[in-house]
């Protein structure tokens, strides 16, 4: 069933650039210009929300409380604004996720993926296969070529996200808010250790090449 998401941004050239955007990737939108007319053109039918801070009429802090008062939508903040305790309050407040902007398309749409899946639930009985890679998110088992692959924690939380972007980039930002969950303890560093144990992983299982870097970006599966 085609996801429709609700648009809040006063800036109509960002306005459009989502809304073509997210229609050639399958989802239906609505777009608002100001956040009073965000909260009247929001229904039961609006599956996501991606919203703005620096709006006319109602702000995007006062379209958050006001929307997860009487909602249970997710709601991802689109902003230029950097400040990590304005972070901090709008999660607080309720929003799911936040990207700064300007933000790469494809980490756009995979955080919506999995904002999707998660509020859904889809995401917890999921077999994602890859090629000859299966992954079960239930039992948390791999295979590769038919042979079981142990993977600790890290390992599988990136299998999995890269599985479940297979036609796109995950960024880095994506990468550390998703498997390491906004902890300060991922970087660079981390992220190379676990990924140079992952490849040598599934690097045992067969001569295929799966993961794929993408130079200064972060990573994807190989086609």
């Amino acid at each position: 069933m085609q996801k429709t998401i609700l648009i809040i941004e006063d800036d109509s050239e960002i306005n459009d650039m989502l809304r073509i955007l997210l229609r050639q990737n399958g989802y239906s939108t609505i777009s608002a210009y100001s956040g009073t007319e965000g909260l009247l053109a929001h229904s039961k039918d609006v599956d996501l929300i991606l919203l703005d801070l620096m709006l006319p009429g109602r702000s995007g802090d006062e379209v958050i409380r006001d929307l997860k008062e009487k909602h249970n939508v997710p709601v991802i903040i689109t902003s230029a604004i950097h400040d990590v305790e304005k972070k901090v309050d709008l999660f607080s407040l309720g929003a799911d996720d936040y990207i700064t902007k300007p933000f790469n398309n494809d980490e756009l749409l995979a955080r919506i993926g999995a904002r999707l899946r998660a509020n859904s639930g889809a995401s917890s009985g999921e077999i994602l296969i890859f090629k000859d890679i299966e992954l079960n998110a239930t039992d948390f088992t791999v295979t590769v070529a038919g042979k079981p692959v142990e993977l600790p924690r890290y390992e599988f939380a990136l299998l999995k996200l890269f599985m479940e972007n297979q036609n796109r980039t995950c960024t880095k930002s994506l990468i550390y808010d998703t498997v390491w969950d906004y902890e300060n303890s991922a970087d660079d560093n981390t992220l190379n250790v676990h990924m140079s144990k992952l490849r040598k992983k599934l690097k045992e299982c067969s001569d295929e090449e799966y993961i794929e870097t993408v130079w200064g970006i972060g990573y994807r599966m190989k086609k």
